[in-house]
Parts: C-alpha cells; sequence; structure tokens
C-alpha cells in the first residue's frame, strides 16, 4: 500500500497541515468541476495532469465521467505548492511516479525535494536581496518627496 493509498483517517490533513475539504472522507466523489471551483485549477489543466502522469488514477464513473476524492484534493494541493515554488514539471512527474511505485522510494523522493528546498532557498535568498533594493530606492524617493514638500511653497 502506498502512502496515496493509505486508510482514509477521520479528519486528514492536507500537505499545509489544514483540513478544507467540502465533504466528509468516503462521501467524497467530486465532478471535475466541482474540483474546479475548488481548486481554481481549469477542467483542461486537470485533464492534462492525468495524462503526463502527475496525478494519480482517478476513478470513473459507469458513465466515464472523473470522480475525484479528498485524497485527490489533498495531491492537487501539494501539487499547486510544488508549482508555486517553481518546481518543473518533469520533476513533479518523477515525484508522482516515485509515490506511485511505494515506501521503497522514500530516499528517493526525500533527495528529490531536499535538493528542491535547496533551490527553493536561493530563489528567496535571491528575492530578498532584489527586496531589500527595491526598500532602498522607495526610501530615496520618500525622503526625497518630504524635502521637496518642505521647501516647495504651496
Amino acid at each position: 500500500m502506498t502512502v496515496m493509498e493509505s486508510a482514509p483517517v477521520k479528519a486528514r490533513k492536507n500537505c499545509a497541515g489544514r483540513s478544507g475539504h467540502p465533504r466528509p472522507t468516503g462521501q467524497d466523489r467530486y465532478s471535475i468541476s466541482e474540483v474546479v471551483a475548488h481548486t481554481g485549477l481549469t477542467a483542461h489543466t486537470l485533464r492534462w495532469y492525468e495524462r503526463i502522469g502527475l496525478m494519480p488514477h482517478v476513478d470513473r464513473t459507469h458513465t466515464g465521467q472523473r470522480r475525484f476524492t479528498n485524497r485527490d484534493l489533498d495531491w492537487l494541493d501539494l501539487v499547486g505548492k510544488l508549482r508555486l515554488t517553481g518546481m518543473p514539471v518533469a520533476d513533479m512527474v518523477r515525484y508522482a511516479e516515485l509515490v506511485r511505485e511505494g515506501e521503497h522510494t522514500f530516499a528517493e523522493r526525500e533527495e528529490l525535494l531536499t535538493t528542491h528546498r535547496e533551490n527553493v532557498r536561493e530563489r528567496i535568498a535571491e528575492l530578498q536581496s532584489t527586496l531589500e533594493v527595491l526598500d532602498f530606492k522607495i526610501d530615496v524617493y520618500a525622503d526625497a518627496r518630504r524635502v521637496s514638500e518642505r521647501f516647495d511653497p504651496v
């Protein structure tokens, strides 16, 4: 049994530690339009995620309509976080493959995420440095404006 297939827990939390499911586990059968409304993703994106192997197997009704679960919503939340951090799609797909392969891939998953975390930290440092430059320039203009207002007879 893989992590994505483990038995449901009563108040399951997503990767951010929040439980924000519209329905309780066991009654969680969402249509693609409901998932679109809940996640903000497009139906095209959800289908693409499934096609490229980023989405685990999504159940279907007898008529072929996708039915998502709370576990799928949690997975999409994680994927959204990985996207937000700039993880390349190929790395996200590789991570999904490793998850599907089972517990024997924990070390490889950890390595992939650790490497990505270092990239994220580097990017945060770059952004922090850029923010400091912006703060400096804003202070220069604010000081100049205050000086000009003090000497500008209105």
